[in-house]
Order: C-alpha cells, then sequence, then structure tokens
C-alpha cells in the first residue's frame, strides 16, 4: 500500500503546487488504485508518475469546489484513450453526476468504459474482500467529506510445525487448511484451521479528510489510523482566518492527530501564500504538537507498510 501525492496545493495551482490530487496505490492488494479528489492538470501530473490511468477504478471526491474536481473530464477521457476499460465508480457529493456528464456531453466525449456514480453519505460506503471504506461529513463551506479506509485484518501465518507434529506433512493440503475452516483428510479426520494458524495480522488504516474547519469531534473517525492526511492552509496565528474560509492551521491537525492516537499525520492543501523557505514554518508548528508529521509536496510518495 503506498500513497501519491499529485497535488496539494489550496484553491490555485502555484508554481510549487499544483491542486488537490492523491492516488492510494492498492496493487498488490487488489490489483489497482485508487484516486483523491482530481484538480485540474491531475492528468499532467500523472505523467511524471508511475501511475497508468486504466488502473483507477474508483475516485472519490471530498467536496465538489474547483480545486478537486476540474481534472475529472480531462483524466475520464484520457483514460478512455490509454485503454481503460473496466468499468469506474466515481463517489461524491450531489451534483457530481450531473457536473461530469454535463463536460462529457457538450464536449462530445464518450468513454470506452462505464461510469458508476454513488452519492456520498455518511457511514459504510464499501465493504469488499480486502477493504471497508467510511465516509464522514466534515465542515466547509459546501458539503465536504472524510474518508477513513481500513484494510481487513489477513489470517495468521500456518504453523507448519504443528501440522507435522499431527502426522501431517507439506502439500496441497496445507493451502486447503488455511484457505477453509475445517478439512477432512482421507483417513476421516478432521482438522480446524483455528487450531494450526497464528494470530491475524491486523490490517492498515488511512483516514483522508477533505476541506474542514478543525473538528475535535472527529477523533473517534480516525483513531488510531497509521496515517492520517489533513489540510493545513494557514499557519496556527491565521486561526480566524481558517475559520471564516471553513479551513483548518497545522497546529489544529497537529492536535487532531495526537488527541487520535494516530500513527503518522501527513498535510496537505497548503495555501499558495506558503513557498519554499515558508513551508518548514508550517512544519515546524505542527512537529511541536505531534512530532511525526510530514508536509506532503507534489509527487511525495510514501509506503504504508503491513503491521
Amino acid at each position: 500500500m503506498k500513497l501519491n501525492f499529485l497535488g496539494t496545493g489550496a484553491g490555485v495551482p502555484s508554481k510549487e503546487r499544483n491542486v488537490s490530487s492523491i492516488v492510494l496505490d492498492l496493487l498488490q492488494e487488489q490489483g489497482n488504485n485508487w484516486m483523491f479528489d482530481c484538480g485540474e492538470s491531475t492528468q499532467h501530473q500523472i505523467l511524471s508518475t508511475n501511475i497508468r490511468p486504466r488502473k483507477i477504478e474508483k475516485i472519490f471526491i471530498t467536496h465538489l469546489h474547483g480545486d478537486h474536481i476540474y481534472g475529472l473530464p480531462g483524466f475520464l477521457s484520457s483514460r478512455s484513450f490509454q485503454n481503460g476499460e473496466t468499468n469506474l465508480t466515481i463517489y461524491g457529493p450531489k451534483g457530481i453526476k450531473e457536473f461530469v456528464e454535463t463536460s462529457l456531453n457538450v464536449s462530445g466525449t464518450r468513454l470506452t468504459y462505464q461510469l458508476i456514480f454513488i452519492e456520498l453519505f455518511e457511514g459504510l460506503i464499501i465493504d469488499n474482500n480486502h477493504f471497508r471504506v467510511f465516509a464522514k461529513k466534515l465542515e466547509h463551506g459546501v458539503e465536504s467529506f472524510g474518508f477513513r479506509i481500513e484494510e481487513k485484518s489477513k489470517p495468521g501465518q500456518l504453523q507448519s510445525n504443528k501440522l507435522k507434529e499431527v502426522g501431517i506433512q507439506p502439500g496441497p493440503i496445507y493451502q486447503q487448511i488455511k484457505e477453509n475452516e475445517q478439512v477432512q483428510l482421507e483417513n476421516g479426520q478432521v482438522i480446524y484451521r483455528k487450531d494450526f494458524i497464528g494470530k491475524e495480522k491486523p490490517g492498515r488504516i488511512v483516514c483522508i479528510m477533505g476541506d474542514t474547519r478543525y473538528i475535535p469531534d472527529l477523533q473517534a473517525f480516525v483513531k488510531e489510523a497509521d496515517v492520517l492526511i489533513h489540510e493545513a492552509t494557514f499557519e496556527r496565528n491565521q486561526e480566524k482566518l481558517a475559520h471564516d474560509y471553513f479551513h483548518s492551521t497545522t497546529e489544529q491537525a497537529a492536535k487532531l492527530a495526537r488527541n487520535s492516537n494516530v500513527n503518522r499525520l501527513i498535510l496537505t492543501h497548503i495555501s499558495s501564500r506558503y513557498q519554499k523557505e515558508s513551508s518548514q514554518l508550517l512544519l515546524d508548528e505542527a512537529q511541536k504538537v505531534f512530532p511525526d508529521t510530514t508536509i506532503a509536496y507534489d509527487f511525495y510518495e510514501t509506503e504504508i507498510p503491513a503491521k
């Protein structure tokens, strides 16, 4: 599991930062990728990475402000040209379907794959073999959501030494035991998986927040995440400005991370007023509250190791 930050700026592109887009690389886990927001020029940013658009099968839109959605029509069209044939699901607030379909219809764009739209709501929005995804309303000028992605626990290691002790030698039977709760041997003996397998391996948790004011009550939603990605549009002494514009400061994001017992905090959605050296100021502010903080930059990649 890996995070790729394609755009880390707020509002408008700057020389250092494009507008919002993140890709969660799940190729090893389930053979595809998920995108979170698709700001203007996201498809251009992808050209500087190893990301293949046809491998992106879900797009989650946190909210409908332009710096989070204006890249969608271009990306969807390019995915068609680049052999994208698998269906693509877009999760977003009410209005996302109208925006995308109008853009494609007016431009005469025909896709080689089917688009599926799912209007966001609070609660469990995905439950598949590998992941559960929960959505939570945030506090912004328009309806905005955060996401909690939970990887499901994996079975523990098969304890071959115990199997050998009861006379079961290595072979295809080992895989059968690992995949089934119980297996009957040729001699009629029934083997129960729980007796020959180690502790489950807990899954990883990633929380990605859309634009929002500081909400202390989010602690329960992001609790014990391996990685929390949170906006930090302004520095700590601009708390009133952040509140007025429905955003958060570095210090506020760090407080949420500290109080929620998360492992790592990654700040993004940085105002264009902060360039080069001033980014270090933002990082210092956050690290005073929560030391394990990073400020993302365009093309920043980070692995989320298995537990």
